[in-house]
């Protein structure tokens, strides 16, 4: 089963970051990979993706006309790729040596249209004692919470996994056209942040079944300074949570696993977490209580607004 891995990057700001995602799909232990290399409406990018990675056999360097967006860039990499599977990758990630072979085998053993794995954390600037595992998501980890039955060491059907750990086969994603690029990469007018679940989303109304998510499957996300920032960290919840009331509109079949999590929250960990500090105070955990209460209110807020907007 031939893999095509999609990378796509806009500009040469941190681009030795994305050559080292590049050599990690380079370096899988799954022998039949393709990488495509997606230029983002940077011509001088192309150019440097072509000579460092032209003259590899299994690479394509492509490019868009324009700064289209994460996922116009993402179908213009598949629209050159000839794998059998196209999974997807961020320029700031690792993939660990077995990912794509764990993915393979999800193929190789089930029919299911889609399957992404685990994202892990890379704290290039430290671990951020005050961020609760609850709210990782925001950050491109994989939270505690997720998974089948809210466990994310649990293998199982999920509606979707982050985007630089998912996959399609290749019929399936060009049965259903590829991501919507009006909802991905923030080009859209009104900033949705919901390319994977829009697409998941159509995905399980299609096929019946959605991401077939395998925790051994691992990718590690850097999370690099600004994204531990307490300012960067309640912007994004809030748009998270205007892009979660967009999609209840756009796609209305998408919702039901955010309310899972929501429920989650507010009914085991919050009171688990209330009961473990009265029983052992610390500060570090006085703060994640206090972090999971603020950035929760900034989703609901975020949402507040996306009814005004979306209505």
């Amino acid at each position: 089963m031939r893999v095509s891995v999609v990378i796509c990057k806009h500009t040469l700001e941190r681009y030795d970051d994305c050559c080292e995602a590049a050599e990690s799909v380079l370096g899988q232990s799954h022998d039949n990979v393709e990488l495509v290399l997606v230029s983002d409406g940077d011509q001088e990018l192309y150019e440097q993706f072509e000579a460092d990675f032209g003259d590899h056999d299994d690479v394509v360097c492509t490019q868009t006309d324009d700064n289209v967006g994460l996922a116009a860039a993402r179908n213009a990499g598949t629209a050159v790729a000839n794998g059998d599977v196209f999974a997807f990758l961020d320029d700031d990630a690792l993939a660990d040596k077995d990912w794509l072979a764990e993915l393979v085998s999800v193929y190789e053993e089930r029919d299911v249209p889609a399957a992404g794995g685990r994202m892990v954390p890379y704290w290039v600037a430290g671990k951020p004692a005050f961020l609760p595992p609850e709210f990782y998501w925001l950050v491109g980890v994989t939270h505690e919470g997720f998974g089948p039955n809210g466990d994310p060491d649990e293998a199982g059907e999920v509606r979707n996994t982050f985007g630089s750990n998912i996959s399609f086969r290749r019929e399936v994603y060009e049965a259903l056209g590829g991501f919507d690029p009006e909802i991905g990469g923030r080009t859209g007018e009104k900033n949705l942040q919901a390319e994977e679940p829009e697409l998941c989303a159509r995905m399980q109304s299609e096929f019946g079944y959605g991401v077939h998510y395998t925790p051994d499957a691992r990718v590690a996300h850097k999370v690099f300074d600004y994204r531990t920032d307490p300012g960067w960290l309640v912007d994004r919840a809030f748009w998270q949570g205007y892009s979660k009331r967009g999609m209840e509109v756009l796609v209305p079949e998408s919702t039901g696993e955010e309310s899972d999590f929501l429920r989650q929250l507010l009914l085991d960990s919050v009171p688990d977490r209330i009961g473990g500090l009265v029983r052992s105070p610390s500060v570090v955990a006085a703060v994640q209580l206090v972090a999971l209460f603020v950035l929760t209110g900034f989703v609901g807020a975020g949402y507040l607004y996306g009814t005004t907007v979306w209505g």
